[in-house]
């Protein structure tokens, strides 16, 4: 399993693609970094009153935070598409099969591949807004918080992504279903904002990262990612199983 998510790390960084989107996100991240410090200094030294003004940490997190929870939803997609749709183009199921591997050893490492990369991006915001303690008393609690809700949230992403990677040949189509699929249930909260009892509230993804961006861990919300995360690696492994026994 190891080896499995050894290669797909290596794969990334091999590949144009990786490298692209990696010096692309933290060119975006740092951007808005230092927008949000610029922002804190002309907000919070004009006429508020110091009992209406928050942390710096908070301000320029939840900047940071924000931006990086709406680009992985088109980032992790084109990095997931072909963890297992190009195996299928270019017909190396078979010998992906016949590895002294079981499938899902197969299926948990690739997913463990692609979230150590995408870690890569959370450790860099984290490690980005650990810097303002240089001249600023910051709360570790809430960088850990959020970190922790987005590395739950891209987790969640890369499950996915990697289900309907395993659903066809083509990594152009699996990218467009899962970016679709994960537009529906990041949205979900505003189309039944209205009616806060709606179990369809329940699904959504936004929802479930939002008491992370606050600061705060909810067991609900780490439940739920998992159970996320577990239900569509359990279904690429039983897509994959079936497959093997198709032959």
């Amino acid at each position: 399993m190891l080896n499995i998510a050894r290669k797909e790390l290596k794969s990334m960084f091999a590949s144009p693609m990786g490298w692209i989107i990696l010096a692309l996100l933290t060119f975006a991240f740092g951007t808005y970094y230092l927008n949000g410090v610029n922002n804190y200094f002309e907000v919070m030294s004009g006429s508020i009153r110091p009992a209406e003004r928050i942390g710096v940490t908070q301000f320029v997190g939840q900047t940071v935070y924000g931006l990086a929870s709406f680009i992985m939803l088109f980032a992790v997609p084109l990095l997931s598409m072909r963890l297992i749709s190009e195996e299928r183009r270019s017909q190396t199921m078979p010998f992906l099969f016949s590895a002294p591997l079981s499938i899902s050893e197969i299926v948990v490492g690739k997913f463990l591949g692609l979230v150590v990369f995408l870690s890569i991006l959370v450790v860099y915001i984290a490690v980005m807004l650990t810097t303002l303690n240089i001249w600023a008393d910051i709360d570790f609690g809430y960088i850990f918080a959020n970190s922790l809700g987005l590395l739950l949230l891209v987790s969640s992403f890369a499950a996915l992504g990697l289900y309907f990677s395993s659903l066809t040949a083509q990594p152009i189509i699996a990218g467009i279903l899962s970016f679709i699929a994960l537009f529906v249930l990041m949205i979900l909260d505003r189309f039944f904002a209205g009616d806060p009892t709606s179990t369809m509230l329940k699904f959504s993804l936004m929802r479930h990262f939002q008491s992370f961006g606050g600061g705060l861990i909810d067991t609900a919300d780490l439940a739920y990612f998992g159970l996320f995360i577990l239900t569509f690696i359990t279904l690429t492994i039983r897509r994959l199983d079936a497959d093997r026994l198709r032959g």
